[in-house]
Order: structure tokens, then sequence, then C-alpha cells
């Protein structure tokens, strides 16, 4: 079923439509899930409750693509979840994992406090990020927003994962130059 006829659905307040989300992105929504969580039952939860939230918030939303949207709500329930886990769970996740590579480039201080802050923040690093060759964008992306393992990275492009993790070392210290270029104090 296409995304237009799915989103339809929920705009008729249909209960098929999460039956069809749950058959078109449930795989990909887990993978969201279980790459911040490293828990099958964390993420099991966090895919149910995008399932909830997309029932209640459209209407009024009308998402064009709407494997963004449940993506952006899995990562963020996701993300919720981790935070307010236990500090022993958290050691094992590919989140951590990459929470720890990217603290060099950006601090937890009072940045992430302000929203504003944070705008302009993503902002800059899309600008850095868009200044990067195709290879290392995505490689960066995969890690860093979609959470995948340096061996599934390293799929992805037929590198070895030594390849990537220099990738991704060489980005994150290009990042961190930028961004104090920029004015952020690491």
């Amino acid at each position: 079923m296409q995304d237009e006829q799915i989103v339809l659905l929920y705009w008729k307040r249909d209960e098929s439509a999460i039956g069809q989300t749950q058959q078109k992105y449930g795989g990909y929504l887990m993978k969201i899930a279980f790459g911040i969580l490293a828990d099958r039952q964390d993420s099991e939860e966090s895919v149910n409750d995008t399932y909830w939230k997309a029932w209640n918030s459209m209407p009024p939303h009308k998402p064009v693509k709407l494997c963004a949207y449940l993506g952006k709500i899995t990562r963020q329930r996701a993300i919720d979840l981790f935070r307010g886990r236990e500090r022993e769970k958290r050691k094992s996740s590919v989140y951590a994992v990459s929470l720890t590579e990217l603290e060099e480039c950006v601090s937890g201080g009072d940045i992430t406090q302000q929203d504003f802050q944070l705008q302009e923040l993503a902002q800059a690093i899309q600008r850095y990020l868009s200044t990067l060759p195709p290879q290392a964008r995505n490689t960066f992306l995969g890690r860093y927003f979609f959470m995948d393992s340096l061996k599934e990275v390293a799929g992805y492009y037929g590198m070895s994962e030594a390849k990537v993790k220099s990738l991704l070392y060489r980005t994150r210290q290009g990042l961190k130059r930028y961004l104090q270029q920029e004015g952020y104090e690491l």
C-alpha cells in the first residue's frame, strides 16, 4: 500500500492504518529503536508508542514521507526510553557508543537546554555535512542518525570496519574544527 493511502486511512480514523503501517514499516522502525535501545522489549514498546502517536497526530498532520515521519517519532521515543533506563543497561547500546564517539565534538552542557541553540547547532552540523563527499556524509549519518553498527555501515559501502572507523574519526575531527570555527565551545 502506498504512503498516501495509509495516511488517508489515518485521516478516516480507520484502524487498519496501524496494521498497514506495521506491515510496511515495522521492521524499519524496530531497527531504529533497537539501534538506540539494544533491547527487544523496549524497542517493541517504542515502536508501539510510535503507532499510537501516529494515530493521535493524523489528523492534523498529513506527512508526505510517512517513512521519515514515523522514523522521527520512533527515534525520539527510543531516545526518551534510553534516557530513562538505569546506567548498566545503557553500556551495550549502539546509541551509547555512538554518543561517546561524538562527545568530543559536541558537549552536552547548555546547548541541549535551549531549543534555539539546538536548532542553530543542527544547522551548523548540516552545513558541515553538506561539504563532505557523499560516502563520508552517508557513513556519518548511518552511524550517528540511524544508529547502525560499524559492521552494518561497512557492509553498505563495501569497506572494512577499520576503514569506517577511520573515516568516522576524520569526519568527527573535521566537525569539531568546523564547530569551533563557528564559535561553539567544545
